[in-house]
């Protein structure tokens, strides 16, 4: 009778401290959105930092985690920015879509690979030297405006190929969908407006996500997923909701005051990360 006392008691702090996970989860999702929608991005490049430093995932876990949660809100937030730009504006830049698409289907092919064959030391070295280049992007690349496209003709579909590749590898290798480096990307190198350029970055991020997805599906650590899937929904459910909540409160922070606090969390992550043991 005790020890079926004692297995009781230990059945209900089990489940106590798995519903106390989920909701840190939930709150984490919620304020990892809010983030990302100050600045028109999904927050996967906040999340992590906290899978690894707060949750205890390993390396390539927590990336394969964070890229299934970045499909979700990617694959949401394409179909919510549909009544502010209609697919078949999307649809009219199919070219540059193509373009980009080339050179980053393979590039999240070959990232991924590279992923799954590094260390988990030398991962969190690459994850936290990515995470201060995001931090830099956010400073220096997030007000890029551009009235013209820098190239033309060959010339720019091959750096279109070029960037595409670099983008592929850097969503990959961090589980990412890459919307700091491809929005950037389409306004100078395309000329793209900021407004399109949003939609258009997810139209090229939603496949190479795929891509790399399928690709870390064939490593041994994918196994994380099926054993955490309740905790990832519940996260990217608190991500979608942050980030309708950050899109609301864009009018009110300003981007001034707002890009350097971002820029400083990512850099503290990244310290964080490359402690990691």
């Amino acid at each position: 009778m005790e020890q079926i006392a004692f297995d009781k008691r230990e059945m209900r702090t089990s489940a106590g401290s798995r519903a106390s996970t989920l909701t840190v989860a939930l709150c984490c999702g919620v304020a990892i959105g809010i983030l990302g929608g100050l600045i028109g991005l999904g927050g996967a490049e906040f999340r992590l930092p906290l899978l690894i430093a707060l949750f205890g995932f390993v390396a390539l876990p927590a990336v394969i985690l964070n890229k299934a949660m970045s499909l979700v809100v990617v694959a949401s937030a394409l179909i919510f920015r549909t009544k502010a730009v209609p697919l078949m504006e999307v649809a009219g830049q199919w070219a540059i879509v193509v373009n980009l698409l080339a050179g980053s289907l393979v590039g999240a092919w070959f990232g991924a690979g590279w992923a799954t064959r590094m260390k988990s030391r030398t991962l969190y070295r690459v994850l936290s030297a990515l995470l201060v280049f995001v931090g830099l992007v956010l400073i220096f690349g997030h007000q890029s405006h551009a009235s013209h496209a820098l190239l033309a003709g060959w010339t720019q579909i091959v750096a279109g190929v070029i960037a595409g590749f670099g983008i592929g590898v850097f969503a990959a290798l961090m589980g990412v969908a890459g919307g700091e480096l491809l929005i950037p990307t389409l306004i100078l190198l395309f000329g793209v407006n900021i407004k399109l350029a949003g939609s258009l970055s997810l139209a090229v991020s939603l496949p190479t996500m795929i891509v790399g997805f399928m690709r870390y599906s064939q490593d041994s650590s994918f196994v994380v997923l099926r054993q955490n899937w309740v905790f990832v929904i519940v996260m990217a459910v608190g991500s979608l909701v942050g980030a309708g909540i950050g899109g609301q409160l864009l009018r009110i922070v300003p981007t001034e005051v707002l890009l350097p606090i971002l820029a400083a969390i990512l850099l503290v992550s990244a310290v964080k990360v490359w402690q990691h043991q």
